[in-house]
């Protein structure tokens, strides 16, 4: 087995309910009464509620938990039981501690924050609940759109990022020098190179960066996204039309099916709505 998989994670207590595991990950929030501490671990698969009682560990373990400060890195090994009130359901009776590394003066607190402030600190704020299930909610999407395609015939084309020539007569280009062959181009499109890959392999795709040096007022606009671009061969224009349409029922459903838990901290309400 590779040592990857050895490693225990929030989102499967599931499967180890009785069973002592270790935990790796980094300290949500921490709280502590008397002879208990409660440590909200989150590991990237989710947030786990671990519970040191004083009379069950050695003292320098519960002077471990009782160091802990927001985003320290840790492993936490104890027990796993069910509790309804945890987040998850499940919680983490704590038998041991070890410290990786102490976070100090961590910039993001549990108070509200403006969405400036935030940017500037993008990388942390990443770690946060709603912007950890927005990722995880991404990363669904993405796969669902390979899923689709791949399932449906089509090839996966790469195209290259440094282009000769703008899309469809375009001006909208960031430009660079390429040695001393002249300019060269991020690409605004992968179509281009689609269109001619369509006419060898039928049905294919490309799915990757693209750019748009226009500037913008608002702070919404990017120049830099992720776009998904089909080409097949001898489809008319309600073929295109069905195909978009299966392809966002698709990716729908399947962040439905995959995506619960994020949705609900999104505030998304999918009560209405049936995955088959």
């Amino acid at each position: 087995m590779s040592p990857y998989k050895s490693y225990q994670t929030i989102e499967n207590l599931s499967q180890a309910v009785g069973q002592v595991v270790t935990l790796r990950g980094w300290v949500y929030d921490r709280t502590g009464k008397g002879k208990l501490q409660f440590i909200k671990l989150r590991d990237g698969s989710g947030i786990c509620q671990c519970v040191v009682f004083k009379p069950n560990v050695q003292e320098e373990v519960f002077t471990n938990a009782e160091l802990l400060t927001q985003e320290s890195s840790v492993a936490i090994t104890g027990t796993v039981r069910v509790e309804a009130r945890a987040p998850g359901g499940y919680e983490i009776d704590v038998t041991d501690i070890k410290i990786y590394s102490l976070s100090k003066d961590y910039p993001i607190t549990p108070k509200e924050h403006g969405t400036e402030f935030l940017m500037e600190h993008r990388h942390l704020w990443l770690r946060s609940s709603r912007q950890h299930a927005i990722m995880r909610v991404r990363s669904s999407v993405i796969k669902a759109i390979r899923d689709f395609f791949d399932g449906n015939g089509f090839r996966l084309m790469d195209s290259p990022l440094l282009t000769p020539n703008a899309c469809e007569g375009t001006s909208t280009l960031f430009e660079t020098e390429y040695f001393d062959l002249g300019k060269a181009y991020l690409s605004q499109s992968g179509q281009l190179y689609a269109e001619a890959s369509a006419m060898s392999l039928g049905r294919v795709y490309t799915f990757g960066p693209t750019f748009r040096a226009e500037r913008s007022k608002t702070r919404r606009h990017l120049t830099e996204f992720w776009m998904v671009e089909p080409e097949m061969a001898f489809f008319d224009l309600n073929d295109d039309m069905d195909l978009a349409e299966d392809m966002v029922e698709y990716i729908v459903q399947y962040v439905l099916k995959t995506c619960q838990n994020e949705l609900a901290i999104l505030g998304r309400d999918v009560q209405a709505r049936s995955c088959p």
